[in-house]
């Protein structure tokens, strides 16, 4: 688990996040979402330890990052995986390379150990027989999920995905959204999820919390969120393309009847 209280960021003169206080719950897909600028970006910097805020706290556990020493810091970015917009695979590393990664980074395994740790993940992930291809030659969405089973291959407590769908289309988002369910539940995972597609917050949503101009001001799942009053929140939703889709399949069953 996750707890937020209070959080404050600034830059220069500009406060992005004005006194965010917020939990994100064990086993869940925990989303974040709002419109461009809102500060869900530096939000997810800031729990990532890569902004610190002029005030608040971010707790992970029972002890916030802000009095974590240089040790304790280290271990907490060691259970911490990231699934980055782009995917980030690195283009001259084959696959297998690119899942090894981390674990050569941080793990004592012995090199026959970290393949295994490879290819328990890309199973899980359901690739096989890709280790030794370069990402340039596969497709968009099996990088996707070379990119999920680098984020977890050191088995870590948090999972952070920043627009996980970005550029895939609605079909292999939904495998990815679900993906990323599977495994939050099956690992006990702590999941944060930063996106702007309202497919996803209706596929995975189980924690949804609504930033706009650098408040936090609606909290609540996937089943609430088409029935809040929250104007901010109407807008974002109802501007989406996923409730295009929905408005246009009203008004063909309309003209039916």
């Amino acid at each position: 688990m996750i707890k937020v209280e209070d959080l404050h960021k600034s830059f220069g003169d500009e406060e992005v996040l004005k006194g965010i206080s917020t939990t994100f719950e064990k086993g869940k897909t925990n989303i974040i979402i709002g419109q461009s600028g809102s500060g869900k970006t530096v939000f997810m910097k800031c729990l990532l330890g890569l902004f610190s805020p002029e005030k608040g706290k971010i707790i992970y556990g029972d002890k916030a990052i802000q009095d974590m020493d240089k040790d304790e810091k280290s271990v907490l970015r060691q259970q911490m995986g990231m699934l980055f917009q782009g995917g980030a695979l690195f283009d001259s590393m084959n696959i297998e390379e690119n899942v090894m990664f981390p674990l050569q980074m941080i793990s004592k395994k012995s090199k026959s150990e970290m393949l295994d740790r490879v290819n328990e993940v890309l199973k899980r992930v359901n690739l096989v027989n890709v280790n030794k291809k370069l990402p340039a030659e596969i497709s968009g969405g099996m990088q996707k999920r070379v990119a999920i089973a680098r984020a977890i291959v050191n088995n870590p407590k948090y999972l952070f995905c920043d627009e996980p769908n970005s550029g895939l289309d609605p079909r292999t988002a939904t495998v990815i959204d679900n993906l990323i369910q599977e495994i939050t539940q099956e690992y006990d995972i702590t999941t944060v999820v930063n996106t702007h597609d309202m497919n996803s917050v209706m596929e995975i949503g189980e924690t949804i919390i609504f930033l706009k101009d650098g408040h936090l001001v609606w909290k609540g799942d996937k089943s609430l969120i088409f029935k809040t009053d929250n104007e901010a929140v109407t807008e974002f939703v109802y501007s989406s393309d996923l409730f295009k889709k929905i408005r246009i399949a009203q008004n063909i069953e309309d003209e039916k009847i």
